[in-house]
């Protein structure tokens, strides 16, 4: 692996964020991982493109994450949370009926650029976010990653489609199984202790 370095989306590093997710066609389908989003408490504007809304939410410290740089480029990122900011999750009616409590962070989404796949930076994204986790405090967080072992093994699915790695992944980052959440994801957890 080359020289890297983890820092956290902020206004300041908004517009590496913006260059990387530019490169990549706007990461699914010009989505800038808003999906997520949607429903917080300081909606999206009717009308507000994608990327504005993106980064209204970074200004006003809604939206969080942990990018990973390759030289002076972002090559990955991990998007969490609070459920709060990050209410709009896949298979929610489903997650809603089976969960007891709320965790206090999610992680959403791990995007890494078409170039950089298969060379262990969504690893290091996902173990990015936990760290900036700890320094915000800590708490229980979630994952929902792709349960590989669900999948019909005759149908191959692309890595574009993993947005938020596979269960192997988070298990290999510490969390730990706690049920299935659609079809082929499921939910894991990790208790995160703080660290100053």
């Amino acid at each position: 692996m080359r020289d890297y370095r983890i820092g956290a989306l902020t206004p300041e590093t908004w517009g590496d964020f913006a260059a990387m997710v530019e490169r990549t066609g706007g990461l699914f389908g010009g989505c800038w991982c808003v999906h997520f989003h949607h429903g917080v408490e300081d909606g999206r504007g009717e009308d507000e493109p994608n990327p504005d809304f993106k980064r209204r939410m970074v200004e006003a410290g809604i939206a969080h994450a942990a990018l990973v740089y390759d030289g002076p480029d972002v090559v990955a990122w991990a998007e969490y949370g609070t459920p709060c900011e990050l209410p709009n999750i896949h298979h929610r009616k489903q997650y809603d009926a089976e969960s007891v409590a709320p965790p206090d962070y999610r992680i959403t989404c791990i995007n890494v650029t078409r170039s950089h796949r298969k060379l262990g930076f969504g690893r290091l994204a996902l173990r990015g976010a936990v760290d900036l986790i700890a320094r915000a405090g800590g708490g229980v967080v979630e994952g929902y990653p792709h349960d590989m072992a669900t999948r019909d093994p005759a149908k191959k699915m692309s890595d574009s489609f993993l947005y938020n790695l596979t269960r192997k992944s988070y298990e290999d980052a510490g969390f730990t199984y706690v049920r299935p959440k659609g079809q082929q994801n499921c939910v894991m957890s990790k208790v995160v202790e703080p660290v100053s």
